[in-house]
C-alpha cells in the first residue's frame, strides 16, 4: 500500500510532512488521515526535531480538504467519524509543541485550510488559491474554522469569507493576513526551508515554551496571559541551553542547543 504521508528529517532539526495523494488534491482520505495521525504521535515526542513543515505533493494541491468521493460511500455514522478525525487530526497539528509552518503548494480548501489553520505559521506559492468552502456544500467549517479563521484575520473579514464560501488567491491571502509569506512556486521550498533553518537555530526549549505561551495567552485576559507568559519564563531558568545562551553570547560565538 502506497504511503499517503511521508515524513523526512533535513538540517537544523528540520522534519517536512508531505501530503502525498496528488492524483486526488491531496485529499483527506481516511487512511491520510490516519497515517497522519501517526505521523503527528511520533513528531510530538521527537526531541530531535525542532521545526515541522507540512506541504502537499505536486504543485497544484496543498489539499483540497475533505475526501468527498470517499464520504458519497458512507452512511450518517460513519460520516460523524471521519468528521471527527479530520477535527482531532487537525487539533494534533495545534498541539504540537513545535512550531509548525504550513506550505502552501497549491489549493487548500475546506479542511485543507483548517489545517493550515492550525499551523503557526503560513508560507504560499503565488498561484495558491484558499478558502473555507463548505457552505456552498450545505456544509460548515467543522474541523476548526468557524474558530481559528476569526482569530487569524479578525471577525468580519471571516465571517464574510466564511459566509461566502469565497476562494480567494495567494496575494489577497496575504493582504488579510491570512498568510504571512507568498513566494513564487519555484522558490517556496526554498523559502520554507529558511525561514525553518532560522526558527530551528534558536532553542528548541525556548521556542517550546514560547508557543505555550503565545497560544495559551491569547485565549485569555492580559492579567492571565502574563501569569502564563511568567510561567513559561520559569520553565526555562534552570535548562543547560539558557546557560549556553548567556555563555555564547559572551564569547561572540553561535550557541550550541541541545535541547536540555
Amino acid at each position: 500500500m502506497t504511503a499517503l504521508v511521508q515524513f523526512k528529517t533535513v538540517e537544523h532539526g528540520v522534519g517536512v510532512i508531505t501530503l502525498n495523494r496528488p492524483e486526488a488534491a491531496n485529499a483527506m482520505s481516511v487512511q491520510l488521515l490516519t497515517e497522519l495521525s501517526d505521523t503527528l504521535n511520533q513528531i510530538h515526542h521527537n526531541p530531535e526535531i525542532r521545526v515541522v513543515l507540512i506541504t502537499g505533493t505536486g504543485e497544484k494541491a496543498f489539499c483540497a480538504g475533505a475526501d468527498l468521493k470517499e464520504r458519497k460511500h458512507m452512511n450518517e455514522q460513519q460520516v460523524k467519524e471521519v468528521v471527527s478525525l479530520i477535527g482531532s487530526t487537525i487539533n494534533k497539528v495545534e498541539a504540537l509543541p513545535q512550531p509548525v509552518i504550513a506550505v502552501l503548494n497549491g489549493v487548500a480548501f475546506g479542511g485543507g485550510l483548517e489545517l493550515a489553520l492550525a499551523c503557526d505559521l503560513r508560507i504560499a506559492s503565488s498561484h495558491a488559491k484558499m478558502g473555507l468552502t463548505e457552505t456552498s456544500l450545505g456544509i460548515i467549517p467543522g474541523a476548526g474554522g468557524t474558530q481559528r479563521l476569526p482569530r487569524l484575520i479578525g471577525i468580519g473579514k471571516a465571517k464574510e469569507l466564511i459566509y461566502t464560501a469565497r476562494r480567494i488567491d495567494a496575494n489577497e491571502a496575504l493582504r488579510i493576513n491570512l498568510i504571512e509569506h507568498l513566494t513564487e512556486p519555484e522558490q517556496l521550498m526554498e523559502k520554507a526551508y529558511q525561514l525553518a533553518s532560522e526558527i530551528g537555530n534558536n532553542a528548541p526549549l525556548s521556542l517550546i515554551q514560547a508557543k505555550t505561551a503565545i497560544n495559551n495567552g491569547i485565549e485569555v485576559d492580559l492579567k492571565t496571559g502574563l501569569k502564563i507568559e511568567a510561567l513559561a519564563y520559569d520553565r526555562l531558568l534552570h535548562t543547560e541551553d539558557r546557560l549556553e545562551g548567556l555563555l555564547a553570547f559572551q564569547e561572540k560565538r553561535q550557541p550550541q542547543y541541545i535541547g536540555k
